[in-house]
């Protein structure tokens, strides 16, 4: 296979053994009750799946009875009729981001942050900390849901990466990747508290979990960049383009609010 199509089926695998999904046609639904980010929340199709009219609409009813946005994360490719299927229906492109990978061979160290403890969360408090980075890295205020600790804490105990970086005392970062699947890992959830950012952490913590990952079984690490200048910074340590991945929802009334344009995979890695 090529690497895209590992990349989608290691996508797809994570969505089948989270705890809550649902299937719903030719489709699996990643439902995440605790988090209600809608970057949390989405559906990936089945290979070359071809969705009839009544199993979108099937598909838009289970997102909306559990009050989360009509939404899918999946490689065009992977399954070209869905899109047309999904615009039909009135869904609307959000953007086509950029899947990026790392090899073990092909890591790069990168600058050091003087001061900058990065290890990964033991304790409750740790845990908590680094979901208040995530949770206001992603634009929340306040206190987070509970799904930011659970999934890091279920990333560190299943095999796969959890960090915590600190500096000077301070929890300034946090992140983790997916325990490998087929020896692929996703890195996900990277935040940098926004006074901290440009200072080289985010690169630092993509850096420790992805040595981290590759130490624990993982052959390959992906990621879904933010944006341009996030995308210079994982090239910066290795990463490279493997793909294309399309973002697509349904916008209604009974629709969850949207979030900010900051995908649960990579808020802040900016420094």
């Amino acid at each position: 296979m090529t690497m895209d199509v590992d990349v989608q089926t290691h996508a797809r695998t994570l969505a089948l053994r989270s705890p809550d999904h649902l299937r719903v046609g030719p489709f699996t639904v990643r439902y995440n009750p605790d988090w209600s980010l809608k970057y949390a929340n989405y559906a990936i199709p089945d290979r070359d799946a071809e969705p009839t009219a009544a199993e979108v609409d099937a598909l838009v009813t289970a997102f909306r009875e559990r009050g989360r946005l009509p939404r899918l994360e999946f490689l065009p490719g992977w399954a070209p009729a869905v899109e047309p299927a999904l615009l039909a229906a009135g869904f609307t492109v959000e953007n086509r981001a950029p899947v990026l990978a790392c090899a073990p061979d092909g890591l790069l160290p990168p600058k050091p942050v003087d001061a900058l403890v990065i290890a990964e969360p033991v304790t409750d408090a740790e845990f908590d900390a680094a979901a208040l980075v995530q949770h206001h890295g992603y634009g929340g205020t306040g206190e987070p849901e509970g799904g930011e600790a659970a999934w890091l804490r279920t990333a560190a105990e299943g095999g796969g990466a959890a960090a915590l970086a600190v500096l000077d005392g301070v929890p300034v970062g946090a992140g983790g990747c997916s325990a490998p699947v087929d020896g692929l890992g996703e890195l996900a959830g990277v935040a940098v508290a926004a006074p901290f950012r440009r200072r080289g952490i985010g690169a630092a913590l993509c850096a420790h979990l992805t040595a981290t990952a590759f130490e624990r079984g993982c052959r390959v690490v992906w990621l879904e960049p933010a944006d341009a200048d996030v995308e210079r910074i994982y090239a910066s340590i290795g990463y490279r383009r493997v793909g294309e991945k399309l973002n697509i929802s349904l916008a209604g009334p009974d629709a969850a609010p949207d979030e900010p344009a900051v995908p649960l995979a990579h808020d802040g890695a900016d420094g």
